[in-house]
């Protein structure tokens, strides 16, 4: 509707039929934010951050609630605090989209939300599978599933909760990642999927931060992911799946100090060439390997990606660097020595060593010998592009990062089958 237009229309509403509106959901919603047509038990929403996720299913619940006295409803997040700070308490929670005569009362010492009509609606958190045991609903919401720490099980127990109405249903609403459950949901008979874009709600949005989340992750597979709402699959005979990676996550501060700490450098071939992809890995005291900080720098000139290396190896105690030298051994460690990098390089080369590398790294992994001390996004997308052979199906016209990564832990797996104990390490 033209701007005057709209104008003229909005002084002519009432005042009660303007408050009736602010609230109307279905007058407010988007096209790709309506539930799917058809028989479905379980609506999976895969959507782009910002792209009013939540706010889309708290109003089915919201909907469900009132149309259904009595009704038994499960809010499951991946905590017990994230399903009341934002699937509850949230700017579109259950709690600020209801108007003041219809908001049902949250009681947080009963993880309960309940409306006037009987309906309620109890808390659960995905890290306590077991919670669900017991219970029945007729109705569910489920938020960022892709993100629950013990996805599987929190689901299956779930939905053998979903036992009483005439037509239970699940909504589940998430940013779409590749890990095993929300794989195994989209294969699912009973299961209607539907996407959206950040960009879809882009009237709510703030333009810089969109413009700026476009400048930097447009085009790259994060975006395509975090932004596009794409989901995105392994590369066929690739050495790491998306899976693997998701198994190895822990948190940053449950490592400890480590034993010893190796960088991997995979410099650019020119000043105007790729990233310059800088990895460091630790051995733990436990014997596990950890990635603990993907340090790499875009297109970078020669001096700035050493001083990157340098600066990387000063936070964390490093006592080697090992660098592809793809432009030369003696260059590369000349250039980190003008950046008073004093430690020993080791120089590697890619046309004979990265097949031969990579494949043990991956089988480390999935013995669950290395661990990632937190999320690295990039460097896992290019992880996962690495294939059997040596060929790269990922990001980029580069596996910079993820050379530098397997670089780092290659030389640590050396070290741990010749048995070498801990190295003394600058301070």
């Amino acid at each position: 509707m033209p701007a005057a237009e709209y104008a003229a229309w909005s002084r002519r509403l009432r005042r009660d039929a303007a408050a009736s509106l602010l609230f109307d959901w279905t007058w407010w919603r988007r096209g790709d934010q309506c539930p799917p047509e058809g028989d479905w038990h379980v609506w999976l929403l895969l959507a782009g951050r910002g792209f009013g996720k939540t706010r889309t299913g708290a109003e089915w619940v919201r909907s469900y609630a009132e149309a259904h006295p009595g009704a038994r409803i499960a809010l499951v997040a991946a905590s017990l605090h994230e399903a009341r700070q934002v699937m509850v308490e949230g700017e579109s929670g259950l709690l600020a989209i209801a108007p003041d005569e219809t908001q049902p009362e949250y009681e947080s010492s009963l993880r309960r939300v309940s409306w006037a009509n009987g309906a309620i609606a109890t808390l659960y958190s995905a890290a306590e599978p077991d919670s669900l045991r017991g219970p029945e609903h007729s109705a569910a919401w489920c938020d960022e599933v892709a993100k629950w720490p013990q996805g599987e099980a929190a689901w299956d127990n779930l939905m053998l909760t979903m036992r009483i109405g005439e037509n239970p249903r699940v909504v589940a609403t998430t940013t779409p990642r590749g890990v095993p459950l929300v794989r195994r949901l989209i294969r699912e008979k009973g299961v209607a999927t539907t996407a959206g874009r950040t960009q879809a709600n882009s009237d709510n949005l703030s333009p810089r931060w969109l413009a700026t989340m476009g400048s930097i992750y447009g085009g790259t597979r994060l975006g395509r992911q975090e932004l596009d709402g794409e989901m995105l699959e392994d590369v066929e005979g690739a050495l790491w799946s998306r899976a693997l990676i998701e198994g190895c996550r822990v948190e940053a501060d449950a490592i400890g100090k480590p034993v010893r700490v190796i960088i991997g450098v995979d410099p650019p071939a020119s000043a105007n060439g790729d990233a310059c992809g800088i990895v460091v890995a630790a051995h733990l005291r436990d014997d596990r390997l950890a990635v603990v900080e993907d340090a790499s720098v875009e297109r970078p000139p020669p001096a700035l990606w050493a001083q990157a290396v340098a600066a990387a190896a000063a936070r964390w105690g490093a006592d080697r660097i090992v660098a592809e030298s793809n432009m030369g051994g003696e260059m590369v460690t000349a250039t980190l020595r003008q950046a008073d990098v004093t430690l020993p390089v080791v120089a590697v080369h890619a046309s004979v060593g990265k097949a031969r590398r990579a494949e043990p790294v991956a089988l480390a992994y999935e013995r669950g010998q290395v661990v990632h001390a937190g999320a690295f996004a990039a460097l896992e997308d290019q992880l996962c592009g690495l294939q059997v052979g040596g060929g790269y199906a990922g990001p980029g016209r580069s596996p910079d990062r993820a050379d530098a990564c397997m670089w780092a832990l290659a030389a640590l797996l050396d070290g741990v089958r010749k048995g070498r104990g801990p190295a003394v390490r600058r301070m």
